[in-house]
């Protein structure tokens, strides 16, 4: 018997019904064998298993399941046998679990959790002693992540903060004395003492006031940590502080902006890679810090990107001005210049993030065309799985600024004798909390975006047009050809000797539709696809009709297509809606579809109908004007931007929508949905829509 599984009583861990608990998966009758395992002499056995009982307890979170307060006691006393390998993993499980008691939902609680905490927070206590600094920081993080210490926690952090000597511990505790002070008694907020307070003189000296509360003594602890003389003291007091350090005697809010960007960018700051709480480097200190500031100000990114030796801390200057431009518009005249100044990086990542966000701000950033296109020849990579070069960001950057100078290097990625962009698209989430991911477009997203340099691209697309070629590329660029359309007629030949391919005809088809009646020649061919029944045969009766084919076989297709609950698409619709007042005798089912709950098939089932009717404005704006109800305050959604497009078609009928959407084009915010380059072109795309609309209504007036 290993000496770690003596800290666990047998009795009491067999009287546990665990084939009667749960986890997340399935019942909980393997835990005490994980137990035993974590105990295990095998360091690498006891890891695993100490991986594995975290996994099974907390999983990615969502609940506390009722296997988690039956196993607590037993994981804490192997997190404090020092014979125990994976006492910090241990520590990790249980710090999950104490953080997400307090953000799920009651429901999502179990009922014996709250009690079980209470019970055996001492035990968590009790290692801030621990002789391993790695634990005391792992034990304080579990008390700084935990939903409600109360106020108990504090007389306890505050005497080992009085005993600690470790540099790095201290920081954690630092962070959980915050976190204990802004709960209080009970979990409720604490207000700090008044400035001049008893407890902050005493703390400031060293030595805690024994007449003050240990909330009180705790709070001047942090604000006297503020005029700390170690950097990463004084940013951890402003962390653990939040917000409430914008209103410290010691650190007003134009000081705390002073602290965070002193400590990020001095070399101590790599202390925090020791901790516990943050367990992560310059960049994520960046991160974390940055949760601090306002984004309409560029002042904690500007003091982020003035040079400094360390790359990483010039990757992180420009990771922060993304993070600020891709959540506002105004700090772009700001933050521009330092952006453009690392294109002469001797880095080539911090080269490349430069190029790359430029290409994120294209129109606004085109000034600067000359400097971009002086990467054009950098040869360097990054030091990433796709080893993407420099040149490549610049090629993007000047096609977002419409500059035909990418222009030779996308004719060489077209014909496939020059590495770089990807063949897929990837979207990466934009969320408030999301950092940018500074990732280059697909080679197909590019293209469709220089319309005006059709000429110039399409002789290298032509030549890919081939029946030998990997169909996926050929749907990629027949997205591309459809995008162009009848600028791209000179590609129609090869595109009708595709249609006969089984395989490839759908890209030939989609290009052809969009290309219009130059493709007057492949109508035969479509017209014996439509007829093939299926979701392809939609596209082919489309396509047809779209190259000056008849309405029949169309109306034969998209007809029961709409009408069908289970094929009631918004591709359908919107393609319906192409046949206009020959799709008139389906009015009543669009109208019908306008109600919806599916916002998808609303937006398109109203356009569809104003369509098909010539002109049925009354339901349609309704419909849509459900659509962007919250596009001025709310999250943007990507259906937003078809329902402005359509309702800037709608003229005078728009006049509610103009009146709800005339503040937007003054709003400071970026609108968008997705993250990376995708957030700074919706913003574009849906600013330009609702210009578009305002613009169609005064019009109509």
């Amino acid at each position: 018997m290993s000496e770690g599984w003596k800290s666990i009583d047998r009795a009491e861990l067999e009287a546990v019904d665990w084939a009667g608990l749960r986890h997340n998966y399935g019942t909980a009758e393997d835990v005490p064998d994980l137990l035993r395992r974590c105990a295990g002499p095998d360091p690498d056995d006891a890891e695993d298993a100490a991986f594995d009982l975290l996994n099974h307890l907390y999983h990615q979170g969502g609940w506390v399941c009722p296997a988690a307060p039956a196993s607590l006691p037993f994981v804490l006393r192997l997190a404090a046998a020092p014979q125990v390998t994976p006492r910090r993993t241990l520590l990790e499980l249980v710090g999950r679990l104490a953080a997400e008691a307090g953000r799920v939902e009651a429901r999502f609680l179990d009922a014996h959790w709250s009690a079980a905490w209470e019970r055996h927070l001492p035990d968590v206590l009790a290692l801030l002693a621990d002789p391993e600094p790695e634990i005391r920081r792992a034990a304080a993080d579990v008390i700084g992540a935990c939903a409600d210490p109360g106020e108990g926690a504090l007389p306890a952090l505050l005497s080992r903060w009085h005993a600690e000597s470790d540099p790095v511990t201290r920081l954690d505790l630092v962070l959980a004395l915050g976190n204990a002070t802004r709960r209080g008694p009970g979990g409720a907020p604490s207000d700090p003492p008044a400035a001049g307070g008893g407890g902050r003189r005493g703390a400031a000296d060293g030595a805690p006031d024994e007449a003050a509360t240990p909330s009180d003594q705790a709070a001047a602890l942090l604000d006297a940590l503020l005029a700390a003389p170690e950097p990463q003291l004084r940013l951890a007091a402003v962390l653990a502080l939040g917000d409430r350090a914008r209103a410290s005697a010691t650190a007003p809010a134009e000081g705390r902006l002073e602290i965070a960007l002193g400590a990020l960018r001095d070399p101590s700051v790599e202390l925090w890679r020791r901790t516990s709480a943050a367990d992560c480097g310059v960049r994520g200190m960046h991160r974390w810090t940055a949760s601090l500031f306002d984004d309409a100000s560029p002042a904690f990114a500007l003091g982020l990107m003035a040079d400094h030796p360390d790359e990483e801390q010039r990757v992180g200057g420009l990771e922060q001005a993304a993070r600020v431009l891709s959540r506002r518009r105004s700090p772009v005249d700001a933050l521009l210049p330092g952006v453009v100044a690392r294109l002469d990086d001797p880095a080539a990542e911090v080269r490349y993030r430069a190029a790359e966000l430029l290409a994120c701000l294209g129109p606004a950033a085109a000034a600067h065309a000359d400097d971009v296109a002086a990467l054009l020849d950098d040869t360097g990579v990054r030091a990433t799985r796709g080893g993407e070069a420099v040149a490549d960001a610049a090629v993007w950057a000047l096609a977002r600024m419409n500059d035909p100078r990418c222009l030779p290097r996308l004719t060489g990625h077209v014909a496939g004798t020059r590495p770089g962009f990807a063949s897929a698209g990837a979207y990466y989430g934009g969320s408030a909390n999301s950092f940018h991911h500074p990732a280059l477009p697909a080679l197909h997203e590019v293209l469709v975006r220089l319309p005006d340099h059709t000429e110039a691209l399409l002789p290298a697309i032509r030549d890919r047009l081939d029946p030998t070629e990997d169909p996926r590329n050929l749907r990629r660029f027949g997205e591309v050809l459809a995008a162009w359309g009848p600028a791209a007629e000179s590609a129609v030949p090869r595109l009708l000797v595709l249609l006969a391919d089984d395989e490839r005809w759908t890209a030939a088809a989609t290009a052809l539709a969009g290309i219009g009646g130059a493709g007057r020649p492949g109508r035969e061919a479509l017209l014996t696809r439509s007829r093939t029944g299926g979701p392809d045969a939609e596209l082919a009766a489309w396509a047809y009709w779209r190259v000056g084919g008849e309405p029949g076989p169309a109306l034969d297709v998209l007809g029961p297509a709409v009408t069908n609950e289970d094929r009631a698409t918004h591709t359908a619709l919107s393609r319906l809606a192409d046949l206009g007042a020959h799709a008139a005798g389906y009015a009543d089912r669009l109208r019908e579809l306008t109600a919806t709950r599916e916002p998808w098939v609303r937006t398109q089932a109203a356009h569809a109908l104003w369509a098909v009717t010539g002109g049925d404005t009354e339901t349609a704006v309704l419909a849509l004007m459900e659509t962007v109800r919250k596009l001025p305050t709310g999250p943007y959604l990507p259906v937003m931007l078809p329902a402005v497009r359509h309702l800037a078609r709608m003229g005078e009928a728009a006049v509610p929508a103009a009146r709800l959407l005339q503040d937007l084009p003054a709003d400071d915010r970026r609108v968008h949905y997705f993250g990376c380059w995708r957030g700074f072109t919706e913003d574009e795309a849906v600013r330009t829509a609702v210009d578009e609309l305002l613009a169609g209504v005064a019009g109509a007036h």
